[in-house]
């Protein structure tokens, strides 16, 4: 005897099957086209043209019908025994998958060596305090990976972005500001204008999507500062490290200045030249806004609230050289 109750077979694009499998469930469970249709919301008709749809489609007959109550046929009775278990596991696993209780499970984060230790380091203790059932797994690389190929939840990407099928929530954005140790500046001297920048070292970054100068402005005419061969790196804290050390002047974000300017171990030259162009920083991912695991979904909105991108309109003044 042929199965009548087998559901493989090319896919019905005009029929839901499992909505189909839900509404003949509860008209079976109770009794009534009316009361499921009150439980989905829809008119006693839809409910009935829906198990018709099933009825047609599988080729038997599952209910029977009178004025005054339904009956179950054996084929009818066979698809609710096996059907009310899949309607129940089915809606367990998506209370599950979707609850919005605490976020539980891995988030892979991947980050260049300075944005990972100097941003995202110092706050995963408090991220997991938070959310005590995340597990964090962090990737630090100064090379751009494929989010997918590297298995990672979140990148954490500076500058302006490439067009690309990864999804970048913005975390905040920097100024950027030519800097020199005081004793290289003394050794050395201080650039006036950016015409004297061709007697200085420019450390510059060695990564494809680095622009291979500095833009400048004086007055209403912008100046594209080569940095030349000399000396190229691809680490932020590499490139903090040779300034300070007295090995040439950079270009570098408030963001990775900061603490150094603030301490005097670094400070800035030809700011009145600064054009106040902004680096900003995303968080970056694959998917859709609206399908984002809870997990990551934490992560990306607790980044959002404590990366602290330190921008100033006007620089103290003893960040200055003078």
């Amino acid at each position: 005897m042929k199965n009548t109750m087998a559901m493989s077979g090319p896919l019905d694009h005009n029929a839901d099957r499992f909505a189909e499998l839900q509404t003949f469930v509860q008209v079976a469970r109770l009794g009534s086209f009316s009361a499921a249709a009150r439980q989905r919301e829809v008119s006693p008709s839809a409910v009935s043209k829906v198990v018709a749809r099933l009825e047609s489609r599988l080729g038997v007959q599952l209910l029977r019908r009178s004025t005054r109550r339904l009956e179950l046929t054996a084929e009818g009775e066979q698809l609710l025994e096996q059907g009310q278990q899949l309607v129940t596991d089915w809606v367990a696993m998506e209370s599950a998958i979707t609850r919005q209780g605490q976020p539980t499970g891995v988030v892979r984060i991947n980050a260049s060596s300075s944005t990972g230790n100097r941003l995202l380091v110092p706050w995963v203790g408090q991220i997991m305090q938070t959310w005590p059932g995340l597990q964090l797994d962090l990737s630090f690389t100064d090379q751009v990976v494929d989010l997918i190929a590297a298995r990672a939840d979140i990148a954490l990407r500076w500058g302006h972005l490439p067009s690309s099928d990864v999804v970048a929530r913005k975390l905040g954005s920097t100024r950027q500001v030519i800097v020199a140790a005081p004793e290289y500046l003394k050794r050395v001297g201080k650039p006036l204008h950016p015409d004297d920048l061709n007697a200085h070292v420019r450390i510059g970054w060695n990564y494809p999507r680095a622009i291979p100068h500095w833009p400048l402005v004086d007055g209403n005419r912008q100046i594209n500062v080569s940095i030349g061969e000399v000396l190229r790196v691809n680490d932020g804290e590499a490139m903090c490290g040779l300034t300070k050390a007295g090995a040439g002047l950079s270009r570098l974000s408030l963001y990775h200045a900061w603490d150094d300017l603030q301490r005097g171990n670094l400070q800035v030259v030809l700011e009145d030249f600064n054009p106040g162009d902004l680096q900003p920083i995303h968080a970056v991912y694959v998917g859709k806004p609206g399908q984002l695991p809870i997990r990551t979904r934490a992560v990306l909105d607790f980044l959002k609230e404590h990366v602290d991108l330190r921008f100033a309109e006007a620089l103290p003044p003893q960040f200055i050289a003078p």
